[in-house]
């Protein structure tokens, strides 16, 4: 399996908590469908201070994993937000 671009898109989407709308990063996100990962490489902002939990709520937002490769957050369906 191919490894996802490094550089990635230049489009960025702001991740909100769904629980308390706290920001939780800047993420460089590709195409226009839901957001069920997101790649580490990719973050360019992190607000969080412990990985996968927000900061505000201490509400677990997604787990840590391995998609193809390479470390990624699995996003648990409807724990965040995206403008």
């Amino acid at each position: 399996m191919a490894k996802p671009n490094k550089k990635g898109p230049t489009k960025t989407v702001d991740v909100f908590c769904a629980g308390c709308k706290t920001q939780l990063f800047k993420y460089r996100k590709g195409g226009k469908g839901a957001l069920v990962k997101c790649f580490k490489e990719r973050i360019s902002k992190d607000y969080t201070q412990q990985p996968c939990i927000c900061p505000n709520c201490q509400g677990v937002f997604a787990r840590d994993t391995l998609v193809r490769g390479a470390p990624a957050y699995k996003i648990i369906g409807g724990k965040v937000t995206m403008k």
